[in-house]
């Protein structure tokens, strides 16, 4: 048995409300063990298994006369036709909910089929590597129902209570959330290195290779190797592609592939700020930092303590946490952003949903230093918004002013 993922919950309601959920994420973040154990008695077949491949796509309208529910299909991308033919078999029966359950990894092809085909008909759901408090096998914080809640004051958040101990935040954040990898190395050592060197050969050699087959495979891993030391921060394109000696629309379509194959998260600059001008540089991060730390050749916790990239790495870890955490939440028309004004007023991350923004500033230290709230102060008075967020290694939840509330890491 997998351990319990946070996503599971709405999953079951989506399939109340759908004829069809689809999990899409990168490859080996669990979504197969997730749906196996989610509906245990359904029919289960894998695309990547050249059986089933044959089986269906040699005569999918024939597979589906007979397969007219309760089907998972896992790594739909495989075979795009696939969305064109369920169109057909859920309109002949519209009003039944909950019939098929899809998987799909890194590819464009998948969102493709879903938007072009399945429109109206089906509900997608990201899925991620571990969040921390799923790989110690904790619920979703209680945190995440607050900050989808509008009307919270500061002081709601002082009766929440941590899942974690800090040690246990700062394991995850070092070694990344991938299932195999964090649970193989509690008995193998030698296997969480061994594991991540592959997982990014399959990536940049099969995956991509098979998604973009035009494009320069060895620019493209260069690429990666560089963008590790731009994670966290606005990007300068031109600089990078100077680096790589090829066009700054090359590093974008880079940038995109990246994005869409669940490696990376592209961050929007936050513009709705009437008062000042905002930058709008793009700011990107690795969603997992045992990825980006196995990049940079950062092999413990005590050497990523002292390296340059570590306050970076730390707040990419905390707004990839959020954003999970947020998404296995029934909340909806969220949108996440960073804020960067001209005169150099900076948050590291806001939420922004209909009952506005939320403001959240991240710092690796647990001490607070006054003058590294100002941002957020600026932003408050700006805005008008109900509170700010900042999230450290602090002991605990305090209240920093009347409208600035500390949160440990440990908490979310």
């Amino acid at each position: 048995m997998g351990k319990k993922r946070v996503i599971e919950d709405k999953i079951n309601r989506l399939l109340v409300m759908f004829p069809v959920v689809a999990i899409v994420g990168p490859r080996q973040c669990g979504k197969s063990t997730l749906v196996k154990q989610l509906r245990p008695d359904w029919k289960y077949y894998d695309l990547e298994s050249p059986d089933d491949y044959q089986l269906i796509s040699s005569d999918p309208v024939a597979f589906f006369s007979l397969n007219t529910e309760n089907v998972i299909i896992d790594e739909a991308q495989q075979y795009p036709e696939l969305f064109r033919v369920l169109r057909g078999v859920i309109d002949s029966n519209r009003k039944k909910k909950g019939r098929f359950i899809l998987t799909g990894s890194s590819s464009p092809d998948i969102v493709k089929g879903i938007t072009e085909s399945l429109a109206g008909r089906i509900a997608t759901m990201e899925m991620w590597p571990f969040k921390q408090s799923e790989y110690y096998e904790k619920g979703l914080p209680d945190i995440y129902e607050l900050l989808v809640d509008g009307t919270v004051k500061p002081n709601d958040f002082l009766q929440l209570q941590p899942l974690l101990h800090m040690d246990q935040a700062m394991h995850v954040w070092f070694k990344g959330g991938f299932p195999e990898p964090l649970i193989e190395s509690e008995k193998n050592t030698d296997f969480y290195l061994q594991w991540m060197e592959h997982y990014i050969m399959n990536y940049v050699g099969r995956d991509i290779r098979m998604l973009f087959p035009r494009l320069q495979i060895h620019s493209f891993r260069r690429f990666l190797t560089l963008l590790a030391q731009f994670s966290g921060h606005q990007l300068n394109m031109s600089d990078m592609a100077r680096a790589l000696e090829i066009s700054v629309s090359t590093i974008k379509d880079y940038l995109d592939i990246i994005h869409q194959t669940f490696l990376w998260r592209n961050l929007e600059p936050y513009t709705k700020n009437k008062l000042k001008k905002a930058q709008k540089a793009k700011k990107g991060f690795f969603r997992d930092q045992g990825l980006l730390h196995n990049f940079l050749k950062i092999n413990d916790l005590d050497f990523l303590l002292i390296h340059p990239i570590a306050g970076c790495s730390f707040e990419s870890f905390v707004i990839e946490e959020i954003i999970r955490g947020l998404q296995a939440t029934m909340a909806t028309q969220l949108e996440f952003n960073y804020y960067r004004t001209i005169d150099k007023s900076e948050i590291d991350f806001v939420i922004d949903s209909s009952s506005g923004p939320i403001p959240i500033e991240i710092k690796l230290n647990s001490m607070v230093n006054r003058t590294g709230l100002r941002g957020l102060k600026n932003f408050l008075d700006d805005t008008k918004t109900n509170y700010a967020i900042l999230i450290n290694r602090g002991k605990r939840i305090e209240l920093l002013s009347e409208k600035i509330i500390q949160i440990p890491v440990n908490y979310i």
